[in-house]
């Protein structure tokens, strides 16, 4: 069973208007896309320093990057004063031979995160294009058999993840997927069971996806229950898309940005999530693999009191 932010959390901000939307972070913050790269910061560091930023709720980000045997997870989390609200993995959906790796994956990561009081589950896309090189691996758009067998496996994977291990799975838009347009969203939307799939709005790649963030908010009241705070250059994503460049290569040019820069402009949005009136973790993110290690520690102390004057956790 699920509970809500807690008063407790040092991220919950007081004021009526925002008290239940819960500010946290994950790796991505850090610049970490990977469970293991030689170009990314040792966890141990990523979380210290997490914790120094003033964040107290965690989603784990890349399987196996944390710590994957829940006892030593919870120490370090109880060792900093955190802890962990969901976990997130990549699996594939619309292929039948990817299927059993994919269950395998989440249920590994259900085991992990039920046992540590973890509530969501993030299903992040397989992008089409490859994450180093850019060069395509799968079709763009799914139709068919491809695309029904994705409708069933995202039902069939959200409903063991809530009937096994308690936890509600979102399905996240991004960059190069096959959720990562307005009409994608749509698509996905209408079809999945609402009883087992929800939506994690990451606003970033909303905005990458041409869509619009308070629009989706009002359409999808019910279905929203999980957020990414992230922002975008318009310039660079309008030239990631008029010249066809990968996901990563537009995240190399710095098409990610820290709020206020870029879009969506985040106090509109942070007001039209406090207006759903519902408990809602707030994860805060920024593409930026790879990266100075020196650079994500006082970047994400600015952003997080950035969102904190406009009603996104405690100053």
């Amino acid at each position: 069973m699920t509970t809500s932010p807690s008063a407790t959390d040092k991220s919950v901000n007081p004021d009526p208007r925002y008290r239940k939307l819960t500010v946290g972070v994950c790796p991505d913050q850090w610049g970490v896309w990977f469970p293991d790269d030689p170009k990314q910061i040792p966890w141990q560091t990523a979380l210290d320093e997490m914790a120094e930023a003033g964040f107290s709720v965690l989603e784990t980000g890349p399987f196996g990057y944390f710590p994957t045997d829940p006892k030593q997870l919870r120490a370090e989390m109880d060792a900093r004063g955190m802890r962990v609200v969901a976990g997130t993995g990549w699996g594939i959906l619309h292929k039948q031979d990817a299927w059993a790796d994919t269950e395998r994956t989440f249920r590994a990561i259900g085991e992990t995160h039920a046992a540590v009081g973890a509530e969501y589950v993030v299903h992040l896309p397989p992008m089409f294009r490859d994450e180093h090189t850019g060069e395509f691996t799968d079709e763009r758009t799914l139709t068919g058999a491809a695309w029904d067998l994705y409708i069933a496996n995202a039902n069939r994977l959200g409903r063991i993840m809530k009937e096994d291990y308690g936890l509600q799975m979102v399905l996240h838009p991004h960059g190069d997927s096959h959720i990562e347009t307005r009409e994608d969203i749509d698509r996905i939307f209408r079809a999945t069971d609402p009883a087992y799939v929800g939506f994690c709005l990451d606003t970033g790649h909303i905005v990458y996806g041409g869509g619009d963030n308070v629009d989706l908010i009002r359409t999808y009241p019910d279905r929203i229950s999980y957020v990414h705070i992230k922002a975008m250059d318009p310039a660079i994503v309008r030239a990631a898309h008029e010249e066809d460049w990968s996901f990563g290569e537009a995240v190399g040019k710095k098409a990610s940005v820290a709020p206020p820069a870029g879009e969506p402009d985040m106090p509109t949005v942070i007001g039209a999530l406090a207006d759903l009136d519902k408990p809602l973790y707030c994860i805060c993110e920024e593409d930026m693999y790879p990266c100075d290690p020196s650079y994500p520690l006082p970047n994400a102390i600015r952003t997080r009191e950035f969102l904190a004057q406009h009603g996104l956790g405690q100053l």
